[in-house]
């Protein structure tokens, strides 16, 4: 099969022919119809990840159609289209799996980083750990909802009941999010890069109330900020930015080293933390809340043979909505 492989950290990846792989016990081998490229993705390639099962096959959010089950699995029908995301697989009994906190398991295997992922024509995957798509979305826009949805999710519900949400960094993830928060009756308020006028159009478009640099400050204060962007200096911005006993949520699993700021950002209880992967009650969770809350994903399509360039785009912000591999 084709497939575009890492074969270093830090250079491009290698567009090159694989055997397809078999699924093993437990296992199902899906067609990849398309892909989700993540910043994720971006991390792992650039090597802000540390240690990844090269050569690698990146990729974790895909779309695929079921062609093959392995011995042991219940429930999957072939032809089925089911969804792969990020984590793909965990122990089962430590003490997080057992206290429903698989998120943080810590012998857990991520799909595209631990596992070959979707930047091919086939891929294998543990069916506990794959998802059925609501029907009403196409492949492509699909995809997106693997990861940027379902982080996204996580961060969301980490800022309880906030009414006045700001979302730093309108990517992939806010332009999901913004669209179930203000389904939910909350209040958007949405934070890009200086100058990005068509960003800033963007996030209004999908229901954000107001919108401007992440240097500035909101018309009123918040009570919550999730920041989607991997930069450390948006913490103190988004401090700044809530009210006394708001929350912070940082959604990416790297971000650049934190600047010190000053105590009083932080005083009067206000709250940072940070969201670690997903579980698969996230994912059931969310599946089943986009359709009701309207969720559209707006996407840029690529080839296989272009994931270079959509990691390119990805990483030069020249990306509105979320990028995609379309492959079957």
């Amino acid at each position: 099969m084709d497939a575009m492989v890492l074969k270093r950290q830090g250079r491009p990846l290698e567009r090159v022919q694989v055997h397809r792989p078999a699924p093993a016990p437990g296992q199902l081998l899906v067609r990849v119809l398309a892909c989700g490229v993540c910043r994720t993705d971006l991390h792992v390639v650039d090597g802000d990840l540390a240690d990844p099962a090269l050569p690698l096959i990146p990729g974790h959010q895909i779309v695929g159609e079921v062609v093959e089950i392995g011995p042991r699995v219940e429930g999957t029908v072939l032809g089925s289209r089911v969804g792969i995301p990020w984590l793909g697989w965990t122990c089962g009994s430590c003490r997080f799996c057992r206290g429903g906190r698989e998120n943080l398991c810590e012998s857990a295997r991520f799909t595209g980083y631990h596992i070959d992922g979707g930047y091919a024509e086939y891929a294998v995957a543990d069916s506990r750990f794959c998802f059925s798509i609501p029907p009403g979305y196409p492949d492509l826009q699909a995809a997106p909802l693997l990861c940027a949805g379902l982080i996204g999710y996580r961060s969301l519900v980490m800022t309880g009941d906030a009414r006045r949400l700001g979302l730093y960094g309108f990517g992939a993830a806010a332009h999901i999010i913004a669209q179930v928060a203000v389904s939910q009756g909350r209040r958007v308020f949405a934070f890009t890069r200086a100058g990005d006028a068509t960003g800033q159009e963007f996030a209004r478009r999908l229901g954000a109330e107001w919108a401007g640099s992440s240097e500035d400050l909101p018309p009123e204060p918040l009570d919550a900020a999730i920041i989607f962007a991997p930069l450390g200096s948006l913490v103190p911005l988004s401090l700044r930015a809530v009210e006394r006993g708001g929350t912070v949520v940082c959604a990416g699993i790297h971000m650049s080293d934190l600047p010190s700021f000053p105590y009083e950002l932080l005083w009067g209880e206000r709250v940072i933390r940070s969201v670690a992967n997903l579980t698969r009650r996230d994912g059931q969770e969310f599946l089943r809340l986009a359709p009701l809350a309207g969720v559209r994903t707006e996407v840029q399509s690529y080839s296989l043979e272009e994931a270079n360039r959509a990691l390119d785009d990805l990483r030069s912000g020249r990306v509105r909505g979320s990028a995609v591999l379309a492959i079957g």
